[in-house]
């Protein structure tokens, strides 16, 4: 009974991860509304710059780069964003309160309320957005509407194996309340 009970944990399981690669994250629809403000969330490849593009478009009146090392200066970002030193002046925030998706989400949840903003564009991996929706769910609740916007990657499996393993972390230590 315990060798079943076993294989059928091993089977969905498995068929978890399958569906988990099969349906990351996409970019946000052309037609998806503008946002009060851009959460861009570091850590992955053209992140940092997809969200810079879309402050330019004006998808959004504020960027908010959460988990900035705390040695990242404004001026820094300058010729790696290609942004109006005007722009970055005046829309751009540096968040280096957080180091990991939890405290990512933790960090926006207290900048959105200070700015009193009622809709973010979240950017983040394809790779990654489920687990950032998740985090960014929990700390906004229905106070904030949400738009996912994921930058397209080409993840290895050991980049997904490890995304899978710590989003059924994170949910399961949330459900046992851990």
């Amino acid at each position: 009974m315990i060798a079943r009970l076993l294989s059928l944990v091993a089977i969905l399981y498995g068929l978890g991860f399958a569906i988990y690669a099969v349906t990351l994250g996409g970019p946000a629809p052309d037609d998806a509304p503008r946002s009060d403000a851009i959460i861009v969330i570091t850590g992955g490849k053209g992140r940092i710059e997809h969200a810079a593009e879309l402050l330019r478009q004006r998808k959004g009146e504020r960027l908010l780069i959460a988990g900035a090392d705390p040695s990242v200066r404004k001026v820094d970002l300058v010729r790696r964003l290609r942004l109006d030193r005007n722009l970055l002046d005046c829309c751009v925030d540096l968040g280096s309160e957080s180091v990991d998706t939890r405290s990512n989400a933790e960090e926006a949840k207290r900048w959105i309320e200070r700015r009193g903003y009622k809709s973010v564009r979240l950017v983040t991996s394809d790779w990654h957005m489920r687990r950032a929706r998740y985090e960014f769910n929990r700390q906004l609740k229905n106070d904030v509407a949400v738009v996912s916007d994921a930058v397209k990657t080409e993840p290895s499996f050991m980049t997904l194996f490890a995304e899978y393993n710590k989003y059924i972390l994170r949910r399961l230590s949330v459900w046992l309340d851990i």
